[in-house]
């Protein structure tokens, strides 16, 4: 009986809920206990071993230990939580103790990793630290300063320090003209012209023509990013527009000059450049402009001549060599060459006479010799050469003179297989006596090199470059000979 009495007495002073106290856990801490004091309360209802190979499911028809139960189990055993706390303080239970913690064999990472049921118990940290089964827990939020890259309200320095730093920015919320002139002002300050370009491509898009044109006149750095831009993208109308307003005439007549290059018809290439002369070229470029159209109306008359020619068959030279390519839109040189090698010989009144080239376009007397020998030796007419080289004096004596050094002449038959014999006339020719004896070794034009010793008077280098000719031929009769005359004073 007394025993009795004490359990009712045991049980009304007793309570399933507890005071606060200073030393309790956290909140969160509390909400997982809660929630696995409600799975274990759970489990001890529905547990049975018999039907392991069972789906449990809760009243609502979730599976017991999905996500979604999982989630509202935890929210309910909170809530429940707090409510019993609430009461717990307002009855103000005078009883402290608390139940002893049960063991369970559901943890709380068993419920959100998709486990129902544990050999054993595992803490809350080994629960959470347990990385090798899956999660399937929903994944939080990200932080806010994560997503502080994509928000808009930057200031133009820190704009263009993030544009330097290769990050995407939106320039669209700089929308007055203050704000883009000093995210402009930034952009030349930093110094980075990647950045500079980019703005300016923005302005141009946001801003009216006589605005942009009007602050880029004093914002020189920033003009000639433009400038160059506008020649790269081939925006050639907007560039004639801005050079206009900046009165630099001369450039602009250059930029209508370089549109002749995306003309392809000949014709209309002509006709452009005729209307070209009269732009507002300096006299120099005036000058270079007409040159221009006179040598493309040449090439038009030629070409059109030497393809009847060619096609008739009426010219040895060019059933012989054949022509590769088109004289249209050459160079001058290229042209010249051309009149050198297929209208060598003709007068000087014809258009593809070269001396009428060399007079009308005033080619000076190097590049004409230059160009003449590379044509003829190619050609492989020797006499042409020689007389290309011969000149007479005022009493009707002959001599060879060569504007661009006999060294070079050698050089350049030698490119041509030219025979020893022209060669070493031209090696002869040298003035420079180490140079004529280096271009003589070199080509093998012992004549001129046993010449050139006895005129030196060496008797030691002579008697060493017998050994480099061949034995019996008239090159070592030659030094034999030359060594054993005894009218010759040697130095050694």
């Amino acid at each position: 009986m007394s025993r009795a009495r004490a359990d009712e007495e045991e049980y009304w002073h007793s309570s399933k809920f507890r005071a606060f106290t200073f030393d309790d856990e956290d909140d969160e801490l509390s909400q997982l206990k809660e929630s696995k004091r409600a799975v274990n309360s759970l489990r001890d209802i529905v547990d049975d071993d018999d039907d392991d190979d069972l789906e449990r499911v809760s009243w609502s028809g979730e599976p017991v230990g999905s996500i979604s139960w999982s989630i509202k189990e935890t929210a309910s055993s909170s809530s429940s939580s707090l409510e019993g706390r609430d009461s717990s303080l307002q009855k103000g239970s005078s009883s402290y103790a608390a139940f002893p913690k049960q063991v369970s064999s559901y943890s709380l990472s068993s419920l959100f990793k998709g486990r129902n049921k544990l050999p054993s118990f595992q803490s809350l940290s080994d629960a959470l630290s347990d990385t090798g089964i899956k999660n399937y827990a929903p994944e939080l939020r990200r932080p806010k300063a994560e997503y502080k890259d994509y928000c808009s309200d930057w200031s133009p320095k820190d704009t263009v320090r993030r544009m330097q730093r290769g990050k995407v920015c939106s320039l669209e919320r700089f929308r007055s003209l203050q704000d883009k002139l000093v995210l402009l002002d930034e952009a030349v300050a930093g110094h980075d012209g990647n950045v500079i370009t980019a703005v300016l491509i923005f302005l141009k898009r946001t801003l009216r023509r006589e605005i942009l044109f009007r602050e880029l006149e004093v914002r020189q750095v920033a003009l000639c990013h433009l400038i160059h831009f506008l020649k790269e993208t081939g925006e050639q109308k907007l560039l004639l527009d801005l050079l206009r307003f900046l009165d630099r005439t001369e450039e602009v007549a250059l930029s209508q000059y370089r549109e002749h290059l995306n003309i392809q018809d000949v014709e209309k290439r002509r006709e452009f450049l005729k209307g070209c002369i009269g732009l507002p070229f300096s006299a120099e470029d005036t000058s270079h402009i007409q040159d221009h159209y006179t040598l493309l109306e040449r090439q038009i008359i030629i070409e059109a001549n030497d393809r009847h020619l060619e096609t008739a068959g009426q010219s040895e030279i060019f059933r012989k060599y054949p022509r590769k390519a088109s004289i249209l839109n050459m160079p001058l040189v290229t042209t010249l060459f051309y009149s050198c090698f297929y209208h060598y010989t003709e007068a000087e009144g014809t258009f593809s006479s070269p001396t009428n080239l060399k007079k009308t376009f005033k080619i000076p007397d190097k590049q004409y010799v230059l160009t003449a020998l590379a044509a003829r030796a190619k050609l492989r007419a020797w006499d042409d050469v020689d007389a290309l080289f011969t000149t007479k004096n005022w009493l009707g004596y002959t001599k060879k003179k060569a504007p661009i050094g006999f060294h070079r002449v050698v050089e350049i038959l030698q490119r041509n297989n030219a025979p020893v014999q022209v060669l070493q006339e031209y090696v002869r020719l040298v003035e420079d006596v180490e140079t004529r004896l280096n271009l003589a070794t070199k080509y093998k034009c012992h004549d001129v090199v046993i010449e050139t010793y006895k005129d030196l008077k060496d008797r030691i280098q002579l008697t060493a470059y017998k050994c480099k000719v061949e034995r019996g031929s008239a090159e070592e009769e030659k030094i034999n000979s030359i060594l054993n005359n005894m009218q010759i004073r040697w130095k050694n």
